[in-house]
This record gives structure tokens, sequence and C-alpha cells, in this order.
């Protein structure tokens, strides 16, 4: 199955050892033609040590079920006949609609072994996944049988039906241990666990594809070919300085990037073992609270996580001499802020590095180092063999990029690279992302210092543009986590008629905290770095609207924002109360949908109507 293959993976400290990389050709530095063929390696070298632990439970003394890395790769090649079976061929693609259990990493590896892998966020409601599945021809898809702790199996079937094409629906049971008989891992059983198919691979050959994008409109689609995935997957582990007996917790749906290569196979290269934490991940709120119990027992000694599951271990007890092997927090998914990344190492004595992903260049930009000091603010260096650079703002629509920020300058940051996906299946959507001399842009405000580190400091189109100046959220949002009652927030624009958009900021607070939005905002002013940054409002929340993964999801306070706006400006014109708005976060932006009872006067309706038609955003009106 494995044949030995004696390859150097060089730690990763900072841009000096990149570049002393750099000098050998890329062929040799990266001798893998496939995931398939990196998980050979990983085999070769490790075979009879663990590749995964999968715990059962959220008890850390409860059951646990581990593999070797020639029992994975055995699974994976079975799951590649099985699909072979069904009339997978070459780049078609497998749906997966599966939590990240084992079972699916079987799927997903051999997958894209027979054709290729199609993973799908299984929170998308049915009609949505059933687009998914059309417009890719998918024919075969794979989910979790039905489970009480995980709703996906009724809204998978559901999507196959809809989406026409679908022949068969393979189902996971969620028992690893026990399975049915007429499961996806029985099935398995019948099928050869020789022969991966890796004759037929290459580095372009499409390896997965991946949809991106919000909860509304349909998500744009993107190719991954085996040489993007590999390229992360490979220097992933350098960046981490993971070693064999290493032990990786990796909290990440596999419909997400870093859950799939970053803390996935990443680990896997490096011979470490993957850790898989209960069938529903770290959204498995007991898990959370034995997470040092279990880091403990079972050596964790990376903690791959969102920051928001960060901001919950600090309310985690850690007794003393508790999980002394636990090294590092990896964060990803969403911007980590320095105030919580401080508090974390001061409070828990682990070291927490970040990361900057994008699912165009399969889940890695830039990485800080394990090995070298956490720069505050900075989301690392760059992978090897890759440029990334940031480009003025007002040349970044340019079909192709020709004038570059100096170094510390702020401007739109772009990536070039063997990790850089050739882009969409539907080419009309490249425009705005990927140019024609091949970068690749991120859509993310930051610059990239003398020594190689990148900063960002927020999202193009997160920016708050008040009477034509552009607000950075970021330093309203460092602002406010400065403050000891605040636990999380996300500062948004507010629709105004004279200035466009007002900054207004949402806040978590902690347990206990009592303060109030006025309290909030007079300690907090102080910190904000220019008046007109400073928020017209603050809105405290009970928790905040997070997408699957735990990142904060800002479409839904914009609406949020645009509705307590409205709401107002109804109050400030003295109308009834059965005058009722209700906003919601679509593709195109926010739309405010007023319902105007048949009582309402001509008048009033007219004035209505006027105040609103002033506000930048979409209002439409049911009466009656």
């Amino acid at each position: 199955m494995s044949s030995v293959m004696s390859v150097s993976r060089a730690e990763i400290a900072g841009l000096s050892d990149i570049v002393a990389m750099e000098r050998e050709p890329y062929e040799k530095a990266v001798p893998f033609h496939s995931t398939a063929a990196l998980l050979d390696y990983a085999v070769s070298s490790y075979g009879a040590t663990t590749a995964v632990h999968f715990q059962e439970n959220a008890d850390p003394d409860g059951p646990y079920m581990t593999w070797t890395f020639d029992a994975f790769q055995r699974q994976c090649i079975r799951a590649a006949h099985l699909f072979r079976s069904l009339g997978v061929q070459r780049e078609e693609p497998v749906a997966l609609l599966v939590p990240h259990i084992p079972s699916a990493l079987f799927a997903l590896w051999g997958a894209q072994m027979a054709g290729c892998a199609f993973p799908i966020n299984y929170l998308l409601g049915a009609e949505h996944i059933a687009q998914l599945l059309r417009k890719t021809g998918t024919r075969v898809v794979v989910t979790l049988a039905p489970c009480e702790s995980l709703s996906i199996n009724a809204q998978a079937h559901r999507a196959a039906e809809l989406a026409g094409c679908v022949e068969h629906v393979l189902e996971i049971d969620p028992n690893e241990r026990n399975p049915q008989d007429a499961s996806f891992q029985r099935r398995l059983l019948e099928y050869p666990e020789e022969g991966g198919f890796q004759d037929e691979l290459n580095p372009d050959s499409t390896a997965a594809l991946f949809h991106t994008g919000g909860t509304t409109g349909l998500p744009k689609i993107l190719r991954h070919s085996h040489r993007n995935e590999v390229h992360t997957s490979w220097f992933g582990a350098c960046y981490y300085a993971m070693q064999p007996g290493d032990r990786i917790l990796n909290g990440f749906p596999l419909f997400h990037v870093a859950g799939t290569f970053v803390y996935g196979l990443a680990p896997l290269a490096a011979g470490a073992t993957l850790f898989l934490p209960t069938l529903t991940g770290l959204r498995n709120q007991a898990f959370i609270k034995n997470a040092w119990r279990f880091a403990d027992k079972h050596e964790i000694t990376h903690f791959g996580c969102v920051p928001t599951v960060l901001s919950a271990l600090l309310g985690v007890p850690r007794l003393p001499g508790q999980a002394k092997a636990m090294r590092w927090a990896l964060t990803g998914g969403s911007p980590l802020p320095s105030e919580l990344a401080q508090k974390f190492e001061s409070q828990c004595d682990v070291a927490v590095r970040n990361i900057f992903g994008m699912t165009e260049c399969a889940g890695i930009v830039s990485i800080e180092p394990c090995l070298a000091p956490r720069h505050p603010g900075s989301v690392g260096v760059r992978l090897p063999y890759s440029e990334v650079v940031a480009v003025p703002l007002e040349t970044a629509s340019q079909p192709r990029l020709t004038a570059f920020c100096v170094p510390g300058e702020t401007g739109i940051i772009a990536i070039r690279g063997p990790h850089v996906s050739t882009g969409y299946l539907d080419p009309t959507q490249a425009q705005g992302t990927f140019t024609e001399d091949n970068w690749l842009l991120s859509g993310d405000l930051g610059h990239v210092d003398k020594d190689g580190y990148i900063y960002l400091t927020g999202r193009s189109k997160d920016l708050i543009i008040r009477s034509g100046h552009n607000i950075d959220p970021g330093f309203i949002e460092e602002a406010f986590l400065k403050l000891s009652d605040v636990s999380t927030c996300a500062a948004v624009g507010e629709p105004d008629a004279y200035a466009g958009e007002l900054p207004v900021v949402f806040v978590t607070l902690k347990e206990g905290a009592a303060s109030g939005p006025a309290a909030l905002l007079e300690q907090a002013t102080p910190y904000v770095p220019e008046r007109p940054a400073v928020p017209k409002r603050v809105m405290i929340l009970e928790t905040m609207p997070t997408t699957p993964i735990g990142k904060i999801y800002k479409p839904a306070l914009r609406a949020l924002a645009a509705e307590t706006k409205i709401r107002d400006i109804i109050q400030a014109l003295s109308l009834p109360d059965t005058v009722t708005v209700q906003c919601s976060a679509q593709a195109s932006g926010v739309v405010a949908t007023v319902n105007i009872p048949a009582s309402l006067g001509g008048d009033q309706v007219a004035n209505l109507k006027q105040t609103l038609g002033t506000l930048p955003l979409r209002v439409d009106f049911l009466q009656g």
C-alpha cells in the first residue's frame, strides 16, 4: 500500500526560514502530487501509531475509539472503491453533509481518491443545498443517519429529492462503535483495502469543491486542486511545530477548510494524532466545560478552535498543574482580538497563535509560527513559495495588479501561490476576487511590515462609511474589548439619511457584569482612536449571532441595527405600535419590511414612506 519516501520537513519560525526553503525547487520541498500521496507518505512513516482519536461523549472518563495510520488509510481506500461502485468517476463530486467524525473522514479522503469531495454546510436549508447539488450534478450524497443530537438526515434527504440529480444517499451511523448493517460503515467492509487510485491523480486534478458565502443567496462553488490542498496541509504542520506524538484537537466542521486541512490533514502529515471532540464537536457545551480535563487526560498539545471558544474557556476552571502538555491554542475562522489573546495566555498559560485563511486558498494565507514570539495583532507570515501584498484601494479593482503598497501601508490584502484556487465553477463570479494575473483579492484591509508579518484591520465590505470617511470597525471593537465587563463585541454601520452610515456597537457581557450602554460608551470612548468612530449607539445582547463555526455573523447585526433605527423613526413620528418592522440580511444587503395597518391615515403613511425613503437601504411596505 505504501512505499517509504524520505522527505525533509523543516520547522518555520519566520521569514528567514521561508526564504531559505525557497532556494530549493518546489517539487523537492513538496514532493506529493495529491492528498492521497501525502496520506500514503504519512502511513509509510507512522503506520502503526495513532492517527485519529474519537471521543464518543463529553465525559472525560468516557469511551473513545482510535485508528492507526494504516487502519485509517485502509478505510479511506474502501470508501473510494465504494464510490467507484456507485459510478463516481474522476473529478465527479461526492457531497458530504456530515459531522466531523472518523467515518466522515474516510468518506472525504475516499472521495478525493475516486472522484472529488464536496463538503456542504448541513445547516443550510434544503432548497439551498439542493441548488448546490443541482449546480454540480452531484449523484452521490453521504450524510448522517437519523440522530437526536444532530438533525441532518431529513434535510439531506429532502435536498437530494429536490435536486433531481442524486441517485444514492449513504448514511453514516452516528454510533461508530456499533453501526447498523445498512450503514456506510458496514458497507465499507464489502470493499478491498488496496489500490488508492493514485495513478489517476496529478497536482492539477480536482480534489474538492467547496462553497463559500453566507447563509443568504447561492454561495459560490470553488474548485480545489490537489496541489492547493497539499500545499497548505504540508506547510501548516511546519508552522505549528507539529511532531509525531503530538495531539491536535480539531474543533472545526469538515465544510470549513481549517477543519479539513489546517487542523486535519496537516497533523496527519506530521505524524500527529487528530483528536475529534464528540459528534457535535466544540458546539457540545458539555465538552467545553470539561475541556481542561480532556486536555489533561489525553495530553492534548494543540487546541484548534475559534476565538469565541477561547473566550468560553476563560470561564472554565483549570486546576493547578492540569493539562501540562497543552502548548498552543490555535485559532481560525474569525479575527482574534489582541486583548483576548493576551488574557488567555496570561490566565491559562497557553500560547495563542493566530491564522489568516480563506476557502479560496485551501485554508491558509499566513500563520503565526509557534516557534516565534507572538506579534500582537498579526496573523503571521506568508506560506513558502507564495506572495502576500497589500494593494491600494483605488487600484484593487483593476483586472491586473500593477501598484502595491509599501511596507506598513494599508490596502487590500492579495495572495498568489500554489495554494490559490484556479477559481469558481462559474467564472462570471470571479470579478473582484481573482485577477487576470492570478492574484486572489482577499477583501481584507491590512498591511505587511518590513519583517513579512501581516496585519489585518478589517474587511473592506465591513468598513463603516460615514459621510465618505472610512471607519475601521476593528478599532471600535478593540476599544470595547478593553473593558472588564465586555465578553464579545462587534461594530457595524447603522443606516443614516445624512451620513450614510453611523457606527454602532453590539456587546455581550461577562457573567455577573451589570454595566449599561451609557456606562460602556463612556468607558470605551477614550480608547476609540478618532471622534467619527465613536459609536452612536451601544446595544447589549445576551448572545451574539454566529456562523456554524462560531464566527460573529455581522450581516445579522447590520439587520438588527437597521431594525432598531427604523423603530426609532416610527416612534419619533408618533405612530402606533401596530406599525411594525422586520429586517433581514440578504445577499444584496439589508432588506426592511414595514407592516402598515389599514387604520393608519394617508398623511401618516406618506410621511413614513418619505422618511424611510431617505435611508440607504431597501424598504418594502406591506399595507392592510
